[in-house]
């Protein structure tokens, strides 16, 4: 149960499976790792904190990696990152735009609104598994959801392109408070 759930956040932090794969075992090893520090409240939020941290480490340390230019023949040896068809059939839960805006979102807008608008999380969760003010989490959701909505805009039927957001704005978890 918790595995599954563990890869799904995993799945739409990364946006591919092979990364969401990673991360997932990575979690699982640092909670192997760290059991004995585990403080009796919500294992989940635990594993939402440890998941979400990882990620975001991970993006930070992919900021600073400098690419060098791949050998002529590098195509050749390198898989084909065209999915299986039963693998493409799996991850396509969100059409291509919305997972293309997700992941082009910064890592700390995009946790922020996978774990409101996709895991459910109330701010107060979130702001606790970030361990951040809560006005922080109402402003990277806030901010993310905006460039989600630019991202996506050209989805909007035209006589309601003015208010391409409703959607995202009426899903807000977590009220006022």
């Amino acid at each position: 149960v918790h595995s599954a759930r563990v890869f799904r956040l995993a799945y739409r932090l990364t946006g591919n499976r092979h990364d969401a794969e990673d991360l997932t075992q990575e979690v699982f090893v640092r909670v192997f790792r760290s059991l004995h520090s585990y403080r009796p409240g919500t294992f989940e939020g635990w594993l939402h904190r440890i998941t979400t941290n990882l990620f975001l480490d991970q993006a930070r340390r992919k900021q600073r990696i400098r690419f060098d230019s791949l050998p002529e023949d590098a195509a050749d040896r390198l898989p084909g990152r065209l999915p299986t068809p039963d693998v493409g059939y799996d991850e396509q839960t969100f059409d291509s735009d919305v997972e293309l805006a997700l992941a082009d979102l910064p890592p700390d807008f995009r946790v922020a609104v996978v774990l409101c608008d996709i895991e459910g999380l109330s701010y107060e969760e979130i702001a606790e598994t970030l361990e951040v003010k809560i006005g922080t989490v109402r402003s990277r959701i806030h901010r993310g959801r905006s460039l989600l909505r630019k991202a996506l805009a050209h989805r909007a039927p035209t006589q309601h392109r003015q208010r391409v957001g409703g959607a995202l704005d009426s899903s807000s978890h977590g009220g006022e408070g």
